[in-house]
């Protein structure tokens, strides 16, 4: 039974009195979140003795022991904020069995597609044009997402199915040096010999990774999936809201994120995990009937064999047409949060999938006398028909992407829109190779000494012709990857002379020091190479789309791998399609061994762990919308956790609340903040430094994060103040008008210097380094900052750090011009 089966989710309540906001400020608190990659509360809040005060090991807040009880004492605390931090990088890091979520990449990847939707232009569209771009584009995304998934089995079954049982298991070469088959040859006359029997067989290897697939989306469902909310009632949303996080025309603009069931969509993935879990299903089933098909049809048409495998295909084209349907039928609901669950679809769908494949593989394990195997396993072309699906709909997706930017230019969209269509054919790119990776290293390990199809020793095993021709394309795919790179080093290169200049303007009266100058305008260089990253991006995209394209004709139009399509051409091109074919094969499959040992060393390497995990923050922060298996989405844990203590500590205490985001905890931050009602907002105050709103969330995810949705988020919070380095590779301005803040003051401070100093100092004896996109707490700045913010609500006293361990001091200005306060803040 799914857990959640039953519409008895118990509502959330908010504190029964909130108090209103008077001049009498109350306690204030000061909630840090970190960014990618964690830290430690201990580092965050400064002090090595701490405890958590809620949550659990996943996900908790912390405070000093000295704070504990900060709001409850009489007076309560008026020296400055109680400091709270929120840990949440076990989310994504916490335990080995992460790193197996590696092989899940390519679902991330297409996850994150869904969401680079661009915004839908209300004032251009109507509204039934409005729903039917959104929805287009969900649904293409899904399919695209459907379509990985055949992919990853079909890889499986090309290993298990076609190169050990078909291929290896049939041919008494390959069987005497490798004895572990020996019971599957025909030679010994085993019962396993028969080709159906070893086929039934090795179905269990693609049905067990089905299986696994499953098990983590099933696994995390309690994690993740499951968390309430902090507005479950429907009431309170947006009236005018449908699916796919499109508010129609008329609905005030609010923003997606804001919606109380944004970060609750379980009833989606309950369907699209068993969708997906039965595609895989039938993936094997379908495999298994085309080699007994093939047979039964050649032994005389009319048979029992052949009128049972005619009925069984039927059976399965209306399973998959029924896996079509449920994965098309509807997409993210988020007007309110969704309790139900469809449970004739989430328990029958795998079930019937399930039992039509065990009626497969005992049809196909039936006695056929006379049936061998010899050459390729019959419907091993799937992985052609897969290219040229996911190319269709790649290109339909760019269609309707482009379309709705068209209809709404403007801001900083990264690929004009098309950003989604281009990382989904990466996506699919990622998915290829794996899945020809792993096919072309069994082949590599069956064949010996040989390359696959080229027949230059040994029992000289054929994977997929397409295959080959698409492993033959990644040496011309790393060319152009290197082209890429040297564009972007001759950019940089440009880039850092200019900045020398404005660099030594920075700090007047600084003695002159090339080697420093250029160090720090190398780092500026280097950190504005992010701009440029959909150019590249888009780039590889075209390249691979040309490419698949040249793999998929090539093989359809010659039937060979390009080694031997190439004998009649000149000897040079024959030459340099043999070599593409045999280093694209060795490269297809070291990529996936270098996957596999990067899997298998964060198992047990801590520190490799959170290197994986830093992926997964960035990667992951966005619910599983198009695909089941990708790995969870924290943010659903998480926004919920910050959302529900912002509203708890402002109903029950009457206090102020600056919650402090640092990389993709400011993200975290302006989730959770967009989730609370009005007056929890005129509580809060929004601090963020290293943040990449605009930057890159803003860019790539536009109709969630573009200008509209921030100068939203901006007027409603109390106050907002950004910290940003030129320095910074990630964070930047977040870019909302000046003109829109109400204290006349900006959001964006003006960039802060890196180095603080150029040259030794008295308040800077030693070298400081270039702190790029850390070490923000550290800046005199982020004190300033966070006394501003807490000193615009009203009524409320100087505060100062409570962690200092002695009275503030004045400004401090520095031979380099930087001026800040006596001590910085952690």
């Amino acid at each position: 039974m799914e857990p959640g089966a039953r519409n008895d989710t118990p509502k959330a309540r908010l504190p029964d009195t909130e108090r209103p906001l008077t001049d009498d400020p109350g306690p204030a608190l000061e909630l840090l979140v970190h960014g990618v990659g964690g830290t430690t509360p201990q580092e965050m809040l400064k002090d090595c003795r701490t405890v958590r005060v809620t949550g659990d090991d996943i996900a908790g807040i912390h405070r000093r022991i000295d704070d504990t009880d900060a709001e409850n004492r009489a007076g309560g605390r008026r020296d400055g904020p109680v400091r709270e931090a929120y840990c949440w990088s076990n989310l994504t890091s916490g335990n080995g069995s992460r790193a197996l979520w590696l092989i899940l990449l390519p679902f991330m990847v297409v996850n994150l597609v869904h969401w680079m939707r661009p915004p839908v232009p209300d004032e251009h569209l109507s509204r039934a044009a409005a729903r039917r771009a959104a929805r287009a584009y969900g649904l293409l995304v899904r399919l695209i997402a459907l379509s990985l998934t055949v992919l990853l089995v079909a890889a499986a079954c090309e290993v298990a199915l076609d190169l050990t049982a078909w291929q290896c298991a049939g041919s008494a070469a390959c069987t005497r040096d490798t004895s572990w088959l020996g019971f599957l040859a025909p030679e010994r006359g085993g019962w396993w010999s028969p080709p159906g029997r070893r086929l039934a067989l090795a179905a269990v290897l693609p049905v067990v990774l089905t299986g696994l697939l499953w098990w983590p989306a099933h696994r995390t469902w309690s994690d993740y999936e499951s968390q309430p909310p902090l507005r479950p009632d429907a009431t309170r949303a947006p009236p005018d809201h449908d699916e796919d996080g499109l508010d129609e025309p008329g609905s005030g603009e609010r923003p997606a994120l804001s919606l109380p069931g944004f970060w609750y969509g379980r009833r989606l993935v309950a369907r699209l995990r068993a969708a997906h879990t039965a595609t895989g299903f039938l993936t094997v089933a379908v495999l298994l009937a085309a080699a007994a098909a093939r047979h039964d049809r050649g032994a005389g048409a009319g048979t029992a064999l052949d009128v049972t495998g005619r009925m069984l295909a039927a059976a399965l084209a209306v399973s998959g047409a029924a896996v079509v349907w449920v994965v098309c039928r509807r997409g993210r609901s988020e007007r309110a949060p969704d309790h139900r669950l469809d449970r004739a679809v989430v328990r029958l769908l795998p079930g019937a999938a399930f039992a039509l494949l065990m009626l497969t593989a005992v049809h196909t394990a039936w006695e056929r006398p006379g049936w061998v195997s010899s050459g390729p396993l019959p419907g091993n072309g799937v992985f052609g028909l897969i290219g040229v699906a996911q190319g269709t709909l790649v290109l339909a997706l760019a269609l309707v992407a482009r379309r709705l930017q068209r209809r709404a230019p403007g801001g900083r969209v990264a690929l004009r829109g098309l950003a989604g269509p281009a990382v989904a054919v990466l996506a699919c790119a990622l998915g290829g190779l794996l899945s020809g990776g792993v096919a072309q290293r069994e082949a590599d390990w069956l064949d010996g000494p040989s390359t696959p199809g080229m027949g230059d020793g040994g029992p000289a095993l054929a994977p997929p012709t397409v295959l080959a021709w698409q492993a033959a394309m990644i040496p011309v795919l790393l060319l152009v990857l290197a082209a890429g790179a040297l564009w972007l080093a001759h950019r940089s290169a440009q880039a850092r002379r200019r900045e020398m200049p404005a660099v030594l303007a920075e700090y007047p009266g600084a003695r002159a020091d090339a080697a420093r100058t250029r160090r720090i305008a190398g780092a500026v260089a280097r950190a504005g190479l992010t701009d440029s990253a959909p150019r590249f991006v888009g780039a590889v995209a075209v390249a691979a789309v040309l490419l698949g394209a040249a793999a998929v004709a090539g093989a359809w139009a010659t039937g060979e791998v390009p080694g031997l399509a190439s004998q009649d051409l000149p000897r040079p091109v024959n030459a340099a399609a043999q070599t593409a074919q045999a280093l694209g094969s060795w490269l297809m499959g070291l990529c996936f061994l270098v996957l596999v040992a990067w899997g298998r060393r964060a198992y047990r390497d801590p520190s490799a762990r959170r290197t994986i995990g830093i992926l997964w923050d960035v990667g992951t922060f966005w619910p599983r919308a198009a695909h089941p298996f990708a790995p969870p989405c924290y943010a659903e844990r998480a926004v919920p956790d910050l959302s529900w203590r912002m509203a708890t500590w402002t109903g029950n205490t009457g206090g102020r609340l600056v919650i402090s985001g640092h990389s993709q905890g400011s993200v975290l931050a302006a989730a959770a903040v967009w989730q609370l009602d009005g007056r929890a907002r005129a509580r809060i105050a929004l601090l963020t430094y290293g943040s990449p709103l605009e930057r890159l969330y803003g860019r790539w995810f536009p109709a969630f994060f573009g200008p509209a949705s921030l100068l939203a988020l901006h007027r409603e919070v109390h106050s907002w103040r950004n910290l940003w380095r030129r320095t910074d590779p990630i964070g930047g301005p977040v870019r909302v008008p000046e003109a829109d803040d109400a204290a006349g003051t900006g959001v964006d401070r003006p960039p802060l210097r890196d180095p603080l100093a150029f040259e030794r100092t008295v308040r800077h004896p030693l070298p400081e380094p270039v702190r790029g996109h850390s070490g923000y707490q550290e800046d005199p700045a982020f004190a300033e900052e966070r006394a501003l913010l807490l000193g615009r609500f009203p009524g409320l006293p100087p505060q100062r750090d409570a962690a200092d361990d002695g009275p503030p001091t004045g400004p401090v200005t520095d031979a380099g011009g930087q001026a800040g306060s006596g001590r910085s803040s952690g």
